[in-house]
């Protein structure tokens, strides 16, 4: 099994800072990876503060998705 096959996506396209990164955070109390799809040109700064504060790992993909995992 891929990591792919293994992340809950959570879609945050339109939203706002700071909505993807909270919704990235509620979607990791559950899951373990999470491939977050986010627009906002604020999202990467803030997803790599919450990663980084919560000990999470972080790879930017293609343009604006990231897969986080534990």
């Amino acid at each position: 099994m891929t990591i792919e096959a293994e992340a809950v996506t959570v879609d945050a396209r339109g939203m706002r800072c700071p909505w993807p990164a909270l919704r990235l955070a509620r979607a990791m109390r559950s899951a373990a990876r999470v491939r977050l799809i986010a627009d906002d040109p604020q999202a990467a700064r803030e997803i790599a503060a919450l990663a980084a504060e919560r000990g999470w790992t972080l790879a930017a993909e293609a343009g604006d998705r990231w897969l986080v995992g534990r």
